[in-house]
């Protein structure tokens, strides 16, 4: 995975969260945490599953506002592999993804890896935010 510019340290939580905008609580912090301090991406039932072992109040609607607010202050970014499939990425510099069909894993590709030419003229009006590439690979011997 990429490294992403965020301390793991649960002690520095509510820093990072106070420079996005966001008011620290107990269970912002501890979803903060469940995304920070692993270096995989998490879907939201994945995160919800590590934030109640700690603390078990936390329910699936906070989780997912909570990652809303996260997505929404840009500090995390959301990864669609397919529409039943999402993962929440803690890592916001520019990044492109393999995403493994056999295991469900995804792993970060360093944006200077892939090169892109030959883009189509957008629409009048629109200017590029991003390009997300997203290799779907699978064991050679499937």
């Amino acid at each position: 995975m990429v490294k992403n510019e965020y301390s793991p340290r649960r002690d520095n939580l509510p820093e990072m969260l106070r420079k996005h905008g966001i008011t620290p609580t107990h269970q912002r912090i501890e979803i903060a945490h469940a995304l920070f301090s692993r270096n995989e991406h998490l879907s939201a039932d994945r995160i919800l599953a590590i934030v109640n072992d700690r603390a078990p109040e936390t329910s699936k609607a906070t989780v997912y506002n909570t990652l809303n607010l996260f997505l929404e202050k840009k500090l995390i970014r959301e990864v669609i592999v397919d529409p039943t499939k999402v993962f929440y990425d803690p890592n916001t510099v520019p990044h492109h993804h393999f995403y493994n069909v056999d295991s469900g894993e995804l792993m970060d590709i360093d944006a200077g890896d892939v090169h892109i030419s030959g883009l189509p003229p957008l629409p009048t009006g629109m200017a590029t935010e991003g390009i997300d590439v997203i290799v779907r690979i699978r064991s050679s011997a499937s």
